[in-house]
């Protein structure tokens, strides 16, 4: 993956519509790959599976849904953040919960941001910033890669 690259793991194809609708209608990011759960995320950034051939590298960012099949988002935060070759990627968390503990559990696992959904694309935007992140790319149109409808 080049350098402005976004994996956007979401298992609500909505959501990740209009994920993608807001990055495209602001130009940002070069690429993004959209997986449908925290298993694929995981396969994804060990290019394990089908992204066994994938192009290396670590994406800009993560934005990962909290509630997902086969592996949550939690985990999958947890699973980057013990990594050492993962951790110091940026892991932005979408939820739905206004639980207290949750939003506890996830600064406890070392998420950079958390937004509520639906996603409002300013707070998003603004979430990434705060993380130090702007990735811009104000000529070129977001390439999508991977997106599969959640069964």
């Amino acid at each position: 993956m080049n350098m402005q690259s976004i994996l956007l793991a979401d298992d609500d194809s909505l959501d990740v519509e209009l994920t993608l609708a807001e990055l495209e209608q602001n130009h940002l990011a070069n690429k993004v790959a959209v997986v449908k759960d925290g298993e694929e995320a995981l396969n994804f950034l060990y290019c394990r599976g089908k992204f066994e051939t994938r192009e290396g590298g670590n994406p800009i960012v993560v934005l990962l849904d909290f509630k997902m099949r086969k592996v949550d988002g939690l985990e999958v935060l947890k699973t980057i953040k013990a990594d050492e070759n993962l951790k110091t990627i940026p892991v932005v968390l979408l939820t739905s919960s206004c639980e207290e503990k949750d939003l506890i559990r996830f600064q406890e696992s070392g998420v950079s941001a958390y937004l509520r959904k639906p996603v409002n694309f300013n707070e998003l935007m603004q979430a990434v910033r705060q993380i130090g992140l702007f990735w811009a790319a104000l000529d070129q149109q977001p390439l999508v890669t991977g997106i599969e409808e959640p069964s």
